[in-house]
């Protein structure tokens, strides 16, 4: 199978095209995938008939699937394909930056999304290069972040367990944070397969930098979203 990959812009972002989701891919094809991922961050297949089989089977060729999502509903049948089924009566509530369950001690490598109904204007979905993001920092704020932590949680999440919560004691959120937990991760980290160093803090999930106070911890971050921005 020959396939074409073009490049979108200068620093994030491929289409590839020759690519039939609908018939086996062969190892050397699903290599070839993985590093046109690595190289540009994130790819694009356009007119895909893609059932959630097949797209179960193409997450496999990157690794073990994730367990289900905690919060969102899954495709009938596929426990581990979510289901984003959004519109005027049920806006979407992912239109923040964020890298998927970071709250998690290893969060996952990738996401795969599959559009099946796509408006005519509007309802785009965004991707940002944190690799980018890096090199653009002053050499000074390079090394500034070089050594510190953050704590990610599930931030925007704790709005689905404080609907109808009394005053004082908040029950529902309490044993949420107990199921979600968090997570400790560096504010730089580098890509194992590439070694390029990214930033991994993003306003959906990331709430506090270890070792500072509050004030100065939201100032640092909001610099941050605001420079990713």
């Amino acid at each position: 199978m020959k396939f074409e990959i073009n490049r979108l812009t200068r620093d994030i972002g491929a289409e590839i095209s020759g690519i039939d989701f609908s018939k086996p891919l062969s190892d050397k094809v699903q290599d070839q995938i993985y590093d046109a991922l690595m190289a540009h961050q994130v790819l694009f297949f356009r007119d895909q008939d893609l059932s959630p089989e097949g797209q179960l089977e193409f997450a496999k060729s990157f690794g073990e699937p994730e367990p289900p999502h905690p919060i969102y509903p899954h495709v009938e049948g596929h426990p581990q394909v979510m289901l984003l089924d959004f519109s005027i009566d049920n806006p979407p509530d992912t239109d923040a930056w964020h890298t998927d369950a970071t709250f998690k001690s290893e969060p996952p490598f990738a996401s795969i999304l599959y559009s099946r109904v796509i408006p005519p204007v509007g309802g785009d979905t965004l991707w940002s290069s944190m690799t980018a993001a890096y090199d653009a920092l002053p050499n000074g704020m390079k090394q500034d972040l070089a050594e510190l932590r953050a704590v990610h949680d599930m931030s925007d999440f704790r709005n689905n367990f404080t609907v109808n919560e009394p005053d004082g004691d908040a029950n529902r959120l309490t044993a949420a944070h107990q199921r979600f937990g968090s997570a400790i991760h560096p504010i730089v980290r580098y890509h194992p397969r590439t070694g390029r160093p990214f930033l991994f803090a993003d306003p959906g999930f990331t709430v506090h930098v270890v070792g500072m106070t509050s004030v100065s911890s939201r100032r640092l971050l909001n610099y941050l979203f605001d420079h990713m921005d």
